[in-house]
Order: structure tokens, then C-alpha cells, then sequence
């Protein structure tokens, strides 16, 4: 069974069927925007992840901005967002940074494991790549993050070392789609690894047999 609606669909689903279920719990997708981010491409990116479709699973929940970026880039990402009706919520450091320019409240535990699906933000000052991938792997749910840089060491290692189902370098966390990724008429996402793992298609649906053809070859 592949179950497409929210949480509470997908959980009532697997807690009521023995038929085994394809799954996604939640999206709680992070855009992480890096010390060597191109600012014009930060802004656009973490607006689209948040905006154009707030209430699916692909949509960014938490934006991650790394601490030699957060002095110069937060305020005009938070300004963008404030402007398309956003709440934010937002950590310590940056609300130190944001003062009074830009309204917000204080993010909570809960918060960073939240898929709002609405114009709601979590928002955390990080102080490397380490620390964002730390935070991924601790509130993420293996759905869907991008890295902002230009630095191609980072997002390489980002790449390697993010283990979600979609991961992205300088793009929208809206990209993981199967439709956007090529897959035709997407069918399901799964965040599991048992056998499809992200966006799927009719190929995941798909038994494959090994047809070969001879001309009297044996095995030594």
C-alpha cells in the first residue's frame, strides 16, 4: 500500500493493515545556507521552499544559516519571508541579529521537529557544516534538504554525509517531486529504504527479470 495524504492518514493506515506499507511521516525539510552561499540564490531558495506550497511535504520547515553568514544574510532572507506573510521562529543568535526589524518569536524544542504545512519557519544560527548536519540528523525525517554554497568541497561532502531520501545543492527542497525528477505521475515518496527511497514512480512499481541470450557459453 502506498498511502498518499498526511501524518495521521499514513499512521491510521499502518497501525490498521498487515499489508506492507510504503511511507513518508512527515517533511521536515531543511534549507542549510552555507558561509559561502551566493546571497541572491539564499533568499530566492528559502522563500520558494517555504512559499510557493507551504502546506506539502516538501516545502522547508527549518532554515539552518551558518554563523559567517548569518550577520549578512539573515535579515534580508527574513525581511523576503516577512514580506510573503512567514512567521518566524527563530533561536537566540538570530534573534540577536534580527532585533526589532523583523517580528519573531523564540523557537521551541517542538518546533524543530515540526512539519508546520503553513507559512511558519523554524530558523537556527549553526556554527559549521557540522553542526547542520548534526541538526538534520536529530530533528530531520529523512524526506528532503538542500545545501546553499558555491563552495563544491561543501556540498560534496554535504552529498555524502546527508542521508535523507532528496538532497540538493543550490535548489528548492520543492524539487523533490517525482514529476520535477523525471519519474512521470509521482505515485508515492517513501522514507524508508525497503525498496524505494524518495520520490517514486511506476518504475519502483516495476519487477525486473534477467533475459539473456546465448550461443553455447558455459560456465568454467
Amino acid at each position: 500500500m502506498i498511502p498518499r495524504g498526511g501524518e495521521s492518514l499514513i499512521r491510521f493506515v499502518v497501525e490498521n493493515t498487515r499489508i506492507p506499507v510504503i511511507k513518508h511521516y512527515k517533511g521536515v525539510c531543511h534549507t542549510y545556507v552555507d558561509r559561502d552561499a551566493d546571497p541572491a540564490k539564499a533568499v530566492a531558495l528559502t522563500v520558494n521552499g517555504k512559499v510557493q506550497r507551504p502546506a506539502v511535504c516538501n516545502a522547508t520547515e527549518t532554515l539552518l544559516i551558518h554563523r559567517d553568514a548569518a550577520p549578512a544574510l539573515l535579515l534580508p532572507i527574513a525581511r523576503a519571508l516577512a514580506d510573503q506573510g512567514v512567521e518566524l521562529r527563530v533561536c537566540d543568535r538570530s534573534a540577536a541579529i534580527l532585533g526589532s526589524a523583523i517580528a519573531h518569536s523564540r523557537v521551541t524544542e517542538d518546533d524543530y521537529y515540526a512539519e508546520f504545512l503553513a507559512k511558519v519557519l523554524a530558523v537556527r544560527v549553526v556554527d559549521s557544516l557540522d553542526g547542520a548536519i548534526e541538526h538534520i540528523q536529530k530533528y530531520g525525517s529523512d524526506h528532503t534538504e538542500t545545501i546553499v554554497t558555491e563552495s563544491y568541497t561543501t556540498a560534496m561532502r554535504f552529498l555524502r554525509e546527508v542521508n535523507s531520501s532528496t538532497v540538493l545543492v543550490n535548489a528548492s527542497t520543492r524539487f523533490a517531486d517525482g514529476f520535477e525528477l523525471g519519474l512521470g505521475a509521482e505515485i508515492g515518496i517513501s522514507t524508508t529504504k525497503l525498496h524505494a527511497y524518495g520520490p517514486m514512480g511506476a518504475r519502483e512499481l516495476t519487477a525486473e527479470k534477467f533475459v539473456v541470450f546465448g550461443d553455447g557459453q558455459i560456465r568454467e
